[in-house]
């Protein structure tokens, strides 16, 4: 039988067709299993360590203020004010925590783009759930941001309530309970956004500050030293005794700021990592130094080391590392440490007594002068061939002229709105209780209770 050419041609082009398939199939199949795997940008991770530990810091942070600094305080007012002091320690904890929560939060870190606030995005948390994140400092590693909002919480919390030593024993407890609100919104807030959220002033300057030496100590000093002037000096100040009255107390209540500190400086390292050693080594030998250096230098003026210096001395130090801790080396910590007590004794010893304002526990002269020595320190001892933490192209001075200029702006911005705070203050509800109730004691005239029986 003839085969058409016409079917062999067919056939022949079907059988070329199904070897080419054929081909181009195990081409395929080879080039699928040889070319490289696409990578899918991989998930943000929360470590449970981490979580863990932010966790216990944000607990730790809280121990701090109650009742760390309550008793630190307590201790260091006259008996007949033991419990005013308690009490405004209490309760400007507990309003600003709801505050944070209801504007401050926003106001901080709420996304805006402005370096001055955060903006309103996140009033009352709009938009935050459990699924929710915040970043570290580890690319692609994140917290729950619950976590990280309750974390600022408790700094949010505790700075406020650092002012009220500069006028212990001679304000209304509304006034500070006000007073407090006030600050928190229109100083603290905005300064904390400014130094620490990304699109912040002082933030894109460049200035170090790793755990709130200036949006903490500074703020808190300036305003203390602002509010010495404007609520004015304890009725017989300078000549009656005005003792602590229970010194016991107060080293109990330093002690615990000195625990409580390392979830303020070690957990500002949100991760637990190696970075967080280095805070927490740095928080250990600076306060130690300051401990020795204090009781070094009273011995030589004095004689005598005393437990007041001893417990001033451990909280400049604390103070000090706080700006300093995530980036310094330990023997710069020592340094820092050697350093700080001096300069603080100074303020505190001969500055106000010369310039003659009533700050009653020394916020000024401890949180404010050692807030800035601190912010100074910093820029210097960061510096690699130091210990620090510094690039190769890190400057001293380069550093040093911006951590300047970041605790100008941080003194200018909290000073001025720290005055016109407690004079609208002063126009509501009054700054001082009457003269017979500060003669017989804050704790009975305003809280109805007294800290001792007889």
């Amino acid at each position: 039988m003839t085969i058409p050419t016409s079917f062999k041609s067919a056939a022949r082009t079907a059988l070329l067709g199904t070897l080419a398939l054929g081909a181009f199939g195990t081409l395929a199949a080879f080039a699928q299993e040889t070319a490289p795997e696409v990578v899918e940008a991989a998930a943000p991770i929360i470590d449970k360590g981490d979580v863990a530990w932010m966790m216990t810091s944000c607990a730790l942070v809280l121990f701090m203020t109650i009742p760390g600094l309550a008793l630190f305080y307590g201790g260091l007012v006259r008996a007949k004010n033991m419990l005013s002091v308690l009490m405004q320690c209490t309760v400007i904890a507990s309003v600003m925590m709801i505050v944070w929560i209801l504007w401050g939060y926003s106001m901080a870190f709420g996304g805006g783009t402005s370096p001055f606030w955060g903006g309103l995005g996140k009033v009352f948390l709009a938009g935050v759930t459990t699924d929710t994140t915040s970043a570290t400092f580890t690319d692609g590693v994140v917290l729950p941001e619950y976590l990280f909002i309750t974390f600022q919480m408790t700094f949010a919390a505790i700075t406020p309530a650092l002012i009220v030593g500069a006028f212990a024993e001679r304000i209304k407890f509304r006034a500070v309970v006000l007073f407090s609100v006030l600050w928190g919104t229109f100083v603290y807030f905005p300064v904390a956004h400014m130094v620490w959220d990304g699109a912040g002033y002082i933030f894109n300057l460049g200035a170090i500050d790793f755990a709130g030496g200036t949006v903490v100590h500074i703020n808190a000093g300036v305003a203390a030293l602002v509010g010495c002037f404007f609520v004015g000096k304890r009725l017989g100040y300078g000549k009656d005794n005005m003792a602590p009255h229970s010194m016991t107390l107060t080293m109990v209540g330093a002690s615990m700021l000195w625990v409580g500190w390392f979830g303020f400086n070690v957990g500002s390292n949100l991760e637990a990592t190696a970075g967080a050693t280095l805070a927490m080594i740095n928080t250990f030998v600076c306060t130690a130094a300051a401990v020795l250096s204090w009781s070094a230098v009273e011995s030589m003026i004095r004689g005598k080391a005393s437990m007041l210096g001893a417990a001033s001395g451990m909280v400049a130090g604390l103070v000090a590392i706080t700006p300093a801790c995530g980036t310094i080396g330990p023997v710069g910590a020592i340094v820092l440490g050697i350093v700080v007590s001096p300069v603080c004794y100074f303020f505190v010893a001969s500055v106000k007594t010369k310039f003659g304002y009533d700050d009653s526990l020394d916020v000024f002269g401890i949180h404010g002068i050692g807030g800035i020595l601190g912010a100074l320190g910093t820029g210097v001892l960061t510096a690699p061939g130091l210990g620090g933490t510094g690039g190769e192209d890190f400057s001293i001075g380069g550093q040093v002229w911006i951590q300047f200029v970041a605790i100008v702006i941080t003194i200018v911005w909290c000073g001025v709105i720290s005055a016109i705070l407690y004079k609208v203050v002063d126009l509501i509800v009054g700054l001082r209780p009457t003269e017979e109730a500060e003669r017989e004691g804050l704790d009975l005239t305003s809280h109805g209770e007294v800290a001792y029986h007889s």
